[in-house]
């Protein structure tokens, strides 16, 4: 076939939300329940006394952060789980056998990652939007978008990859638990980096994941760790578009490889 086959990318795309939303209690709305706890347990803990951040309430600042880790995580077990239950199961053929060039695979398989990450955010948002005392008000919707999209494509994009390398469910619950855990965690969801030594505010400043929380963030607060006016963002902006271009090549050619799928 030549061009892009879009009857079957939507197959494949269609095929992969179907998989998700047959569990959505499990996929969609027990991470939102999740997300809600660490909520509720941060702004009992540290929240009293009108405790500010960035000049807002502490559950306003830290809502915005909570949202972008879900949609991350959810990105990333979504795409992870694809190719690797194709793998154990013995139905990896289903996938390698329809005329689909490995570009379509990679973004069927991702954009339905960032699907569900889309909807867990609109889930997490409406619970926090829901819970007294957080404000979420859009101060640049430009943000909220893009750094978004940008953080569920490069946790796709990182699942996909994952998939391919992992030989078993240990090995993808290794990454969940010893990388994106951590990463995201310790990305100034809870806390702005400037409480840290400049030694740790360094490490901080070379995770990816706390430039999508804070790009995410300042849409919703119009301040962050990296700046506070557009000028200074959209730098951040450009930098995270550029890593998931690099990214997305080098899944590209791994799939195009055929590691670990095809032999």
């Amino acid at each position: 076939m030549t061009g892009i086959n879009r009857i079957g990318l939507w197959s494949l795309y269609i095929k992969e939300i179907r998989r998700f939303l047959k569990v959505q209690t499990q996929t969609v709305w027990a991470p939102a329940v999740t997300t809600l706890l660490f909520l509720v347990i941060f702004t009992v803990a540290l929240g009293r006394s009108g405790r500010e951040v960035l000049g807002v309430p502490f559950g306003t600042f830290v809502a915005p952060g909570l949202i972008m880790m879900g949609m991350m995580q959810n990105a990333f077990a979504n795409s992870s789980f694809s190719l690797l239950s194709g793998k154990l199961q013995g139905t990896i053929i289903d996938l390698l056998m329809p005329p689909l060039s490995e570009a379509e695979l990679m973004i069927g398989i991702v954009m339905a990652a960032i699907t569900r990450a889309v909807m867990v955010g609109g889930a997490v948002a409406l619970a926090m939007w829901l819970y007294p005392g957080v404000e979420l008000q859009a101060a640049h919707p430009w943000a909220i978008v893009w750094f978004g999209l940008m953080g569920s494509a490069m946790l796709a994009l990182a699942g996909l990859l994952t998939s391919v390398w992992a030989e078993k469910f240990d090995h993808n619950a290794a990454i969940t638990n010893f990388v994106v855990a951590p990463l995201s965690l310790l990305s100034g969801t809870f806390y702005v980096i400037s409480n840290l030594s400049p030694f740790f505010q360094a490490i901080s400043m070379a995770n990816p994941f706390f430039y999508m929380i804070s790009g995410f963030r300042f849409g919703f607060l119009g301040e962050s760790d990296i700046g506070n006016t557009n000028a200074d963002v959209v730098s951040a902006a450009i930098g995270v578009g550029v890593l998931n271009l690099v990214l997305g090549v080098i899944v590209y050619r791994v799939l195009k490889s055929g590691w670990k799928i095809k032999s």
